[in-house]
């Protein structure tokens, strides 16, 4: 549950807080009396949708860096290190991307690939990966990671995020008009809203964004079967993914915060499936089956 919860606040902050600043500015009240102007609304959705997103995006690269602490390798001090920068650069050639910044940092099982452009991103793999798998294995990871960068994963999450936003926003406010005007139905004041509005468009906010969780989710989910076709194109082969998702299934999901989440390449299931930013690993071992074949 808290989870699900976290995951839900880290999406909704961004959009909340503007949308709370934008209201006491007076921002952003696509009304006045009994009249709803939905052209204003939906350009006022559209802003708030799409900025929070984008500004989302743009700080990704630094932001994924504070919340693990990972450590981007400029000069490689180990033999690890060395494979690890050497077979990025590979890999990233052989997807058509500029050279990615490569980081590690400490923790469980997991990596994630993020950044706002595909020639600039930034892949980092924990610890915890590095010791459980072999060099197969997180080649395998690592070019499931770069096919996220080089499919734009990032720029289309943000889009489909910032496309749901709008409507929560401009769903929100539609609801919080109707339910304003019956409240003060028998009020004849001109323009402004009362409180009946402001406190309903904030409810709304969060369970339209609850439900427009499940269908970034869903899109996430998806992007996970297209990156482990990526990473056995990029390899060649299906296997060695195959064997890294097994081993995944063995040992400890590791915990990113939860704004990383949809980005990493491997999170735990639980009833709350719908939220699920990727599908279970069996699946995604049953789908590189149907690759191999």
């Amino acid at each position: 549950m808290k989870r699900i919860v976290l995951f839900i606040v880290t999406n909704l902050a961004v959009m909340l807080v503007l949308t709370l600043v934008l209201s006491l500015l007076g921002v952003g009240n696509p009304a006045r009396g009994s009249t709803l102007n939905l052209g204003s609304l939906m350009v006022f959705s559209l802003v708030v949708g799409f900025t929070g997103s984008i500004i989302s995006l743009l700080i990704s690269k630094p932001m994924a860096k504070w919340s693990t602490g990972a450590r981007v390798i400029d000069n490689p001090t180990s033999s690890t290190e060395l494979w690890l920068v050497g077979t990025v650069r590979t890999l990233s050639e052989r997807a058509g991307i500029g050279m990615p910044d490569v980081a590690i940092y400490e923790g469980d099982a997991n990596a994630f690939a993020t950044g706002a452009f595909k020639n600039s991103a930034l892949v980092a793999v924990s610890t915890g990966l590095l010791e459980s798998m072999n060099r197969d294995e997180v080649e395998a990871v690592l070019g499931h990671e770069i096919a996220h960068v080089a499919n734009g994963d990032m720029v289309t999450l943000t889009l489909i995020q910032g496309v749901v936003n709008t409507f929560v926003v401009f769903l929100a406010r539609v609801v919080g008009f109707f339910v304003d005007n019956m409240l003060q139905k028998n009020n004849n004041r001109e323009g402004g809203r009362g409180i009946g509005y402001f406190v309903t468009v904030m409810v709304c906010e969060v369970l339209f964004g609850l439900l427009a969780s499940i269908i970034v989710a869903w899109f996430s989910r998806q992007r996970e079967f297209r990156a482990d076709a990526g990473s056995a194109k990029l390899l060649g082969s299906p296997t060695p993914m195959m064997h890294a998702l097994a081993r995944l299934g063995g040992v400890a999901p590791g915990e990113l915060p939860q704004s990383m989440q949809a980005l990493g390449i491997n999170s735990k299931g639980g009833w709350g499936a719908l939220f699920a930013t990727h599908p279970p690993l069996e699946e995604r071992i049953a789908a590189l089956r149907g690759v191999q074949s």
